[in-house]
């Protein structure tokens, strides 16, 4: 049918996206949330896009150059959804009564829900690993993380091996003997589903998606402050209160913010009273906007928060309350 711009993103922020018809992909230059523009996308064409392969993948840059925007497609995330292993190679069904497991695996290790991808073993057992190390992979030898790799082999071959049958070949035993004991293969997992109701496992993330080196730009300080107070703490004892550029921040920043013990958490937005108009304690500008409602107030003294559950919306506070904040570390 047809695919998208692979980036995960939060539903209900407000940004360009694009859609489909057969073989057709439109590039819808409104703001909308995920839900308005699934809705427009049904209405006026078929749905919002779905990747199955590079291919599709390389019309949704091209016909989205120029616009240097994000845009939303029709992969989602809900609660409901529990996390279900697939095949990096779209049309490899992954079959649970086929598995090949080390004995204890997978074991789901850290932090819950951060071993999401495969690695097989020298004596072809499988296993459950973080995806952000750096392991040899049965496409080429040399090291790279799970997402690298799946993007080495998909430039430069087909895939990642994909399937019980690719794993059964006796050319992968001699590959494994070649390697110090473990490599990665095409087996991941996510809780995502795509808009039209597609099975395709193809997925092509954004490398910071997920990735620890992200998460650890950014502490949640499970303290209640003021505003003044959490931005005195963040500049004294890490580099400031957060700023939120784009999606990719607001992802990684509300999953911090779960863990929070008070309804809301500051961030580093506060009002101009007399311009009217909100900045960032950085100086950044507020391009990029996830307002529970439009961020627009008579009142000389509110600053910006984020709900620490549902949507993760922004909202305005007096700046007298006091909240858990979370502190960007450089």
């Amino acid at each position: 049918m047809s695919s998208p711009l692979s980036f995960p993103v939060s539903c209900h922020s407000t940004c360009c996206f694009i859609d489909c018809q057969l073989y057709q992909f439109h590039y819808i230059n409104e703001n909308k949330t995920w839900t308005e523009a699934q809705q427009y996308c049904r209405e006026n064409h078929t749905d919002l896009a779905t990747v199955t392969n590079m291919k599709d993948m390389k019309r949704l840059i091209n016909i989205s150059a120029g616009y240097q925007r994000e845009a939303w497609i029709g992969l989602n995330s809900k609660p409901e959804f529990n996390r279900t292993w697939f095949w990096s190679l779209s049309g490899a069904e992954f079959n649970e009564s086929e598995t090949n497991w080390k004995e204890g695996e997978p074991t789901d290790r850290g932090i819950k829900g951060s071993e999401n991808c495969g690695i097989v073993y020298q004596d072809l057992r499988w296993g459950d690993q973080g995806c952000h190390w750096n392991e040899s992979f049965l496409c080429y030898d040399e090291e790279k993380t799970w997402l690298k790799a799946q993007s080495y082999c998909r430039e430069k071959h087909t895939d990642l091996i994909s399937g019980t049958k690719q794993l059964q070949d006796g050319e992968v035993k001699k590959l494994m003997d070649f390697t110090n004991s473990k490599a990665y293969f095409g087996l991941f997992r996510d809780n995502c589903r795509w808009s039209d109701g597609n099975s395709f496992s193809f997925r092509h993330w954004n490398n910071d998606f997920n990735n620890p080196e992200s998460n650890n730009k950014v502490i949640l300080i499970k303290e209640n402050k003021t505003w003044e107070e959490a931005l005195t703490y963040c500049r004294g004892h890490h580099h400031d209160l957060v700023t939120i550029t784009n999606m990719e921040d607001q992802i990684w920043i509300q999953e911090k913010v779960k863990n929070a013990s008070t309804p809301f958490v500051w961030i580093g937005l506060h009002y101009i009273w007399s311009l009217r108009f909100w900045v960032w304690v950085s100086d950044e500008e507020v391009s990029y906007e996830n307002w529970a409602s439009p961020g627009q107030t008579d009142d000389c003294d509110v600053f910006g928060t984020m709900e620490t559950g549902g949507e993760h919306k922004w909202l305005e506070k007096k700046g007298s309350q006091t909240f858990n904040f979370i502190c960007s570390k450089y």
